[in-house]
């Protein structure tokens, strides 16, 4: 693979076809917002500012989720994987579809104070990926008793299928490493050290279901922003769908791909063609705004609680951890127990 991708010649189909797709679809929605004009514009302020504020929730429920995922010596702050998390969304404008996962490892490995290995985060967002499909099989099944059609009722279906198969791997991984044919290999012997246990995972679904939730709930807020027909178990199926799209092995630009996929699921639903393109670009340009935020508030609250930090050094106080690890450490006098 890394021999074909390295071919001149290779990279200049995938990156034309890339741009190519990417082309089509700036013209086909610069036409389209042109003619009528682009759907947050005319939302309702109250329930666009209650969307993004569920969607920013969700995030740090996703990272709490997260980081019960690591062994207990390499776990890094929630801090570090929420921004993980909101520069993976915002880079998914521009990258295919699962190299978002590339940067999610980058930004945790170069975040300031993060001492975690490579390893052990890839082996943690393999494991996050299937809990994410186990917290949308009970949304799928919603969905799916409420699809107007038979195809889009088995495409859910599949999905919570998917998702109940996804959470018996990770319930079986642990049992897996600790058998004494893996402590043969290298690998095994890895795994069986950095690999969660079953109340750890138990406890990520829980962060990670509320954080779908918290989404759901959002897009059904968006819903009623636009003036659109809602229904909680329409708006369940159009995140299904959009998160579904996201396990393509490769795809033009992961945005593109989840505006496109919860378009369709909405046409089918019977939503007019042309607001539900609206929909769909107006729900992922929330999405990536308030991933943007949360790297913005989060690369701001660094420097802000670094320049704090060194004022107090210098009048001799130190810092205690703070709670929930999103919040900025509170300074104590250095004499306190």
């Amino acid at each position: 693979m890394r021999s074909v991708l390295g071919n001149r010649k290779v990279q200049i189909v995938l990156n034309g076809g890339f741009a190519a797709v990417l082309l089509v679809v700036m013209v086909v929605g610069g036409r389209k917002f042109a003619h009528s004009g682009f759907a947050l514009r005319h939302a309702d302020p109250l329930l666009l500012t209650g969307a993004t504020l569920l969607f920013l929730i969700a995030y740090a429920f996703k990272a709490w989720g997260w980081q019960r995922l690591f062994a207990e010596g390499d776990r890094p702050g929630a801090s570090a994987l929420a921004f993980a998390g909101g520069a993976a969304c915002v880079g998914g404008i521009a990258l295919p579809g699962r190299l978002d996962d590339a940067l999610r490892v980058a930004c945790v490995k170069r975040y300031p104070g993060v001492r975690t290995s490579l390893g052990a985060v890839a082996l943690s967002l393999v494991v996050l990926g299937l809990l994410d499909n186990a917290a949308l099989a009970p949304l799928s099944a919603v969905a799916a008793v409420h699809a107007s059609t038979w195809t889009v009722r088995l495409g859910f279906a599949v999905v919570a299928g998917a998702g109940i198969l996804a959470a018996a791997i990770v319930a079986l991984l642990p049992t897996l490493a600790g058998r004494s044919f893996a402590a043969r290999f290298r690998l095994g012997r890895w795994l069986a050290g950095h690999t969660h246990c079953n109340r750890r995972a138990v406890a990520a679904l829980m962060f990670i279901s509320v954080s779908w939730a918290l989404r759901g709930t959002a897009v059904f807020l968006l819903f009623d922003a636009l003036s659109m027909r809602s229904s909680f178990p329409l708006a369940l199926g159009f995140l299904c769908a959009s998160a579904a799209s996201a396990a393509l092995p490769i795809a033009p630009a992961g945005a593109a791909t989840q505006a496109g996929a919860g378009s369709a699921i909405l046409i089918a639903s019977g939503v007019h063609a042309g607001d539900a393109i609206a929909f769909a670009v107006a729900a992922q340009v929330l999405v990536v705004g308030t991933g943007a935020i949360v790297m913005l508030l989060l690369t701001g609250w660094h420097f802000a609680t670094r320049a704090h930090k060194s004022s107090h050094q210098r009048l001799g106080t130190k810092y205690r951890p703070s709670l929930f690890g999103l919040l900025p450490a509170r300074p104590v006098a250095a004499t306190d127990t």
